[in-house]
C-alpha cells in the first residue's frame, strides 16, 4: 500500500470513529502508527486536521472542510490502488446491512426477486449498527445499508423505499392490552427492549415524537425468541413493523402505535462511487418495487 493511501486511511478512519485507538483497531496497526501518519499528512498540508483530547479526536473546522472535499477523491484513489487485491468473487457478492425498524416484508420480496433473476450473485445479509454503517460502506465491507433514518455525508446516495406503521408487542396481561391503540405518551413508564442495531433509530423516533416522558430503552442483544420471551414474562415491551404483527406469540398482544413518530421509513444508503454491477441492479430493482404512492409523495 502506498504511503499516501496509508495516511488517508488513518485520517478518514480516525474521523469516522473519533478515536485513534479505534482507528488503529480497524486498520490493524499500532495507535502510534495512526498518529504518525496523521501528523505527516497535517505537515504536508500545513493544516491541523484534528483536535486531540483525552476522550479521542475530532476534526477541526479546517479538517471538516478538507475531509468533505477529499472524501470522494479518497474513495476513487482507494479503488484504483487496491483493485488488484480485491477477491475475484467480490463482484458476484452483494453485501446488505440491515439497521431498520420496518420494511422486512418489502426487503424480503425484493431480495427474493433479485436472487431469482441473478442466481449467480451471492447475497450476504447482516445486522449492523447505524454508527459504524457509514464506515463499512466507505470501506466496501457492505454495499448497501437499509436504515430507518437518513444517513448521508455527501458521498453516498440514499432514498426512501418504504414506510410502515409500527406496532408494540405487550404481554397479554398488560393494562394497555385493553386499549384499541397506543401512543408514545402511553409508553412513558415502560421498558422498551431494543436490539443494538435499532437503538439509535428508536432514539430518533422518540426525539421526533416530542413527548415529555419517554420509555426507558433496554438493550437486548439476544435472539428474537429471547426478546419475545422477555415480553411474555412482563419484563418489557418491543416494537415491530405492522406487516409482522398478524399473529401474536402466545401470552402476548400486538397494539398499533399511533400519533407522532408512529411510522418508520426504510431508507437505503449506498456509496455512489461503488461500481459493482450487482449493487446497481439491486438498487434499480428496489426502486421498481417502491409503492407508487410513496414514489410520488
Amino acid at each position: 500500500m502506498s504511503n499516501a493511501l496509508r495516511r488517508l486511511d488513518c485520517v478518514f478512519t480516525a474521523a469516522d470513529h473519533g478515536s485513534l485507538r479505534q482507528a488503529a483497531k480497524v486498520l490493524r496497526v499500532r495507535e502510534s502508527s495512526v498518529s504518525r501518519n496523521i501528523v505527516a499528512l497535517e505537515q504536508h498540508l500545513d493544516v491541523k486536521l484534528f483536535h486531540r483530547h483525552v476522550h479521542g479526536v475530532h476534526l477541526t473546522q479546517a479538517g471538516q472542510a478538507w475531509v468533505a472535499a477529499a472524501r470522494g477523491h479518497y474513495e476513487g484513489l482507494r479503488d484504483v490502488l487496491t483493485a488488484e487485491h480485491m477477491p475475484k468473487g467480490d463482484t458476484r457478492t452483494l453485501r446488505i446491512g440491515l439497521s431498520t425498524l420496518a420494511g422486512r416484508k418489502f426487503l424480503t420480496a425484493t431480495i427474493r426477486r433479485f436472487v431469482d433473476l441473478y442466481p449467480d450473485v451471492a447475497v450476504n445479509i447482516e445486522d449492523i449498527e447505524q454508527e459504524p454503517a457509514m464506515a463499512a460502506l466507505r470501506r466496501r465491507q457492505i454495499d448497501i445499508v437499509f436504515t430507518s433514518t437518513v444517513m448521508s455525508d455527501g458521498t453516498c446516495a440514499n432514498g426512501v423505499f418504504e414506510r410502515e406503521r409500527l406496532c408494540v408487542l405487550l404481554s397479554a396481561s398488560h393494562p394497555l392490552g385493553r386499549t384499541p391503540s397506543v401512543s408514545w405518551a402511553d409508553l412513558a413508564r415502560e421498558h422498551l427492549l431494543v436490539s443494538p442495531p435499532q437503538h439509535s433509530q428508536v432514539c430518533a423516533l422518540l426525539a421526533a415524537a416530542g413527548v415529555d416522558k419517554a420509555p426507558s430503552l433496554r438493550p437486548c442483544s439476544g435472539s428474537d425468541a429471547t426478546l419475545v420471551q422477555k415480553v411474555q414474562l412482563g419484563q418489557g415491551i418491543t416494537l415491530a413493523e405492522e406487516s409482522a404483527c398478524s399473529i401474536a406469540p402466545d401470552f402476548t398482544i400486538w397494539k398499533s402505535l399511533h400519533g407522532p413518530a408512529s411510522v418508520a421509513q426504510v431508507n437505503a444508503v449506498w456509496l455512489e462511487s461503488n461500481p459493482k454491477r450487482a449493487l446497481l441492479r439491486f438498487v434499480a430493482m428496489a426502486r421498481r418495487q417502491v409503492n407508487p404512492k410513496l414514489r410520488h409523495s
